[in-house]
């Protein structure tokens, strides 16, 4: 069973992407706003508000970083932890990590399946509502998946699960 379908009234995300979006809300929150709060003091004491630069972009700069805040917030409030199903036995779920074969390119990849706000690939986290992700998703070890692409059809093969 997908995730989406596991958690209908949420956006599903492991244990770790909640740990990370806290940790960047605290830091926002915290820290953050005090430095900004000193900018536009400092800004400010330039003079005329009407012509000071550094004031107006100094309050963007606020106002993008409480739109910021605002989502974060709002996807915390979203989230459902979906934890890595461990009792999975040999198949590649979400939360879970495994060594995938790229048949096309005969390259190895590590990916683990997660939701869809925490997905980066340079990290190695695959979104399990991508098409890969949702054509791996339940995949047993061993198992070649054939995706279409927009750059036609690719096929993968987990090798190992890692975690």
């Amino acid at each position: 069973m997908s995730p989406a379908n596991q958690n209908a009234g949420g956006e599903p995300i492991t244990a770790a992407g909640i740990e990370e979006l806290e940790a960047e809300l605290d830091e926002l929150k915290g820290p953050r706003r005090q430095e900004m709060a000193d900018r536009i003091r400092v800004a400010r004491e330039l003079g005329d508000l009407k012509e000071n630069a550094e004031y107006h972009t100094a309050k963007d700069d606020q106002a993008m970083m409480e739109t910021r805040i605002k989502r974060l917030e709002e996807r915390l409030r979203n989230a459902v932890v979906v934890e890595a199903s461990d009792g999975a036995g040999d198949t590649f779920s979400f939360g879970r990590t495994a060594e995938v074969e790229d048949s096309a390119k005969g390259e190895t990849v590590t990916w683990t399946l997660v939701g869809s706000t925490e997905a980066n690939l340079a990290e190695g986290k695959l979104s399990a509502e991508s098409p890969i992700g949702q054509a791996l998703m339940d995949a047993a070890v061993g198992a070649t998946v054939e995706v279409e692409t927009p750059r036609g059809s690719k096929s993968f093969k987990v090798l190992k699960l890692v975690s």
